[in-house]
């Protein structure tokens, strides 16, 4: 059977306030956020790849990770911590056609960039070489329902922690799959616990806030493509609760105005 665990939303880089007062109705709207794949070239096939860097023995025993976008900040991060805490990363990755080729060092491990041409007959390559493989999503909002429909063909279970994207479609495709994934575009534990109980409190007491006024102003750095999924994620729990805020009233604050 499919399993779908849905976290509440990114605070990546930004930080976001509300403030609600007396005065206003009701409106409804359910949305996230995220970031996106891309595509690119063939450099050289996994099968090259992995003969130039072939699994220790020790290695063989670790649980694999594979994360597609690792050529950004965040991306980068989560790799870094997942090979700290002792995953075994493959020695590939998908991004964007600009960085297709290029060879990553990552914490003293060698990463291929690879294109999306042939992406699912290489995926499933490595699933079959690593069949505890995990991907880790964090690339672009325009790749996050290519690359779910990438991850669940092959039947890789992943994380994205991409905002973004068709969220609706993104679960339905997971679901209809049988495939298991981790949704989520905030991995920060206290904001998810925060969110989760926003969820609770909108759930349990509609309308509760029903007359209020809300303002949302969130800071950004200036490379953030979308509003953060925690932003919406915030909005959408108290537009259940009564409050009337549609998302372009979103005062943005970017990093290079303060």
């Amino acid at each position: 059977m499919a399993f779908v665990f849905k976290l509440p939303a990114n605070l990546q880089g930004g930080i976001s306030h509300y403030n609600f007062t007396g005065t206003s109705k009701r409106a409804v709207n359910t949305s996230i956020t995220s970031r996106q794949n891309s595509s690119i070239r063939m450099c050289s096939s996994y099968s090259q790849i992995l003969k130039q860097s072939p699994p220790s023995t020790s290695q063989k025993s670790a649980p694999c990770i594979m994360v597609n976008g690792c050529t950004g900040k965040m991306g980068r991060a989560v790799l870094e911590a997942a090979i700290s805490a002792g995953l075994q990363p493959v020695p590939v990755a998908f991004s964007s056609t600009e960085d297709s080729g290029k060879i990553l060092d990552v914490a003293g491990k060698k990463i291929t960039v690879h294109a999306p041409i042939d992406r699912e007959s290489t995926l499933a390559l490595i699933f079959e070489e690593h069949p505890d493989l995990i991907v880790v999503d964090y690339t672009v909002p325009a790749a996050v329902n290519d690359n779910a429909e990438l991850y669940c063909n092959v039947g890789v279970p992943f994380v994205m922690g991409t905002t973004g994207g068709d969220r609706d479609r993104l679960y339905k495709t997971v679901t209809d799959s049988n495939n298991y994934a981790v949704i989520s575009p905030q991995m920060g534990k206290q904001v998810v616990a925060f969110l989760a109980a926003m969820e609770i409190m909108a759930e349990k007491f509609p309308d509760a806030f029903s007359g209020y006024k809300l303002q949302v102003m969130e800071s950004h750095q200036a490379n953030k493509l979308d509003l953060s999924g925690t932003a919406k994620a915030v909005i959408s729990c108290f537009q259940r609760l009564g409050v009337s805020f549609d998302l372009n009233q979103v005062f943005i604050i970017w990093w290079h105005q303060i």
